[in-house]
């Protein structure tokens, strides 16, 4: 596992000033992966490493909305990719994704 970086459930917070973010489903998406790609950039690493997430929604009506974001972020590498809905979050966010990638 020494290989290995796992990064904890991220929800939409600023992390330069700890502000949650209440935004709708994509603005909330694209905060938490900039939080993954920023934790990992700061291990020197990077999302086209990343093997598998895990994506919490709270209503998984929003999956369509959180996929085009997504699609943003991994479009050269696909990891494995577990999406459940889950009935609370942290903050009551509407999205928590982690990571584990590749070093």
């Amino acid at each position: 596992m020494g290989n290995l970086l796992f990064v904890s459930g991220q929800i939409s917070i600023k992390p330069e000033n700890n502000e949650y973010i209440d935004g709708d489903i994509e603005t909330q998406t694209e905060q938490v992966l900039e939080n993954i790609r920023a934790i990992l950039e700061a291990a020197s690493s990077s999302l086209k490493n990343v093997v598998k997430v895990t994506v919490y929604l709270r209503d998984m009506e929003d999956f369509a909305l959180v996929n085009k974001v997504y699609s943003k972020y991994f479009k050269d590498s696909l990891p494995a990719r577990v999406c459940v809905e889950v009935s609370r979050l942290p903050k009551d966010a509407k999205i928590e994704i982690d990571a584990i990638a590749i070093m």
